[in-house]
């Protein structure tokens, strides 16, 4: 298990992480989601060993996270660190080899990951002719040759088509079933909420909430979602809800306590005929909007 607590690095006077904590358990898949320069990164360097912070403690499995954890954890870094003259299975087996393995083992296991994702047939091409998507691939293979205990993933999906989302996917829900305790940033927030099992909202190094999506879903008003044909203004004399957003669908009202849905559809009602009209659970999105706002 991953534990982080009361994580603080400065950069000069700007400060990138402000007493964060958060946990990652065997098989689990946490997201980290926030804004360019919410610390997301700095967290993950700091996991990594790359950076050494300012105060507060990593543990893993127990004990002060080392040298000797970070060679067993899988690290995908958001600057992307292949050598682009390199063949590709050359690559791979080279960093299987850091990690210990004889050439003939550290080959086999570098042909496995490049099959299993999708490069069968490019072993031999250099990383540099490689597409974006593709070399996002060979990162992803280089982070998981070793079979690390751990896996901390820096915006894997980023430049990614959707059917390497699809396969990247997959990948990271069949290490979890294996017992993987996975950290990863996305700015792709339905993909956070699809495979997350725990997500950990930051802003400005702090974090703002943390939770299952049910968890943080409850913290927040009921949405219903009206749709009056033709019109958009007619919410101004509402009692007890007031207006999120509006897009082409309708709009969307948070409900407080004493609301009650049925004045508000004997009010839409009253402004034209209603085309639609329903409760909805908040996506992740809606969540992270509101906490920053």
């Amino acid at each position: 298990m991953l534990e982080i607590s009361d994580l603080v690095h400065r950069f000069g006077e700007r400060v990138a992480v402000d007493r964060l904590t958060a946990a990652v358990a065997p098989g689990e898949i946490v997201g980290l989601v926030g804004r360019n320069g919410a610390g997301k990164t700095t967290t993950m360097r700091a996991v990594m060993g790359i950076l050494r912070p300012e105060s507060g403690d990593i543990r893993w499995s127990g004990h002060a996270v080392g040298r000797e954890d970070w060679l067993r954890f899988g690290y995908m870094p958001e600057e992307r660190g292949l050598y682009p003259q390199m063949r590709i299975i050359d690559q791979v087996a080279y960093f299987a080899r850091l990690h210990g393995f004889d050439p003939a083992t550290a080959r086999d296991k570098a042909q496995h990951w490049l099959t299993l994702l999708g490069l069968a047939g490019r072993e031999l091409d250099k990383v540099v002719a490689l597409s974006h998507g593709n070399q996002q691939r060979v990162q992803l293979a280089v982070a998981l040759v070793h079979d690390p205990e751990l896996l901390v993933l820096d915006e894997p999906f980023a430049g990614l088509d959707p059917a390497a989302v699809d396969a990247l996917s997959e990948i990271l829900l069949a290490e979890a079933q294996r017992g993987k305790p996975i950290l990863f940033s996305s700015h792709q927030l339905d993909l956070v909420e699809r495979l997350c099992e725990r997500v950990v909202i930051l802003e400005e190094g702090r974090v703002l909430a943390s939770g299952t999506l049910a968890e943080l879903r409850a913290r927040f008003p009921l949405q219903l979602r009206v749709k009056v044909e033709g019109l958009t203004e007619w919410t101004a004399e509402l009692s007890g809800a007031r207006v999120l957003r509006q897009d082409a669908d309708g709009v969307i009202l948070a409900l407080g306590t004493h609301a009650d849905p049925q004045s508000i559809l004997r009010a839409a009602q009253a402004a034209g005929p209603v085309e639609h009209f329903g409760f909805e659970s908040g996506g992740l999105a809606d969540i992270y909007r509101q906490l920053v706002s």
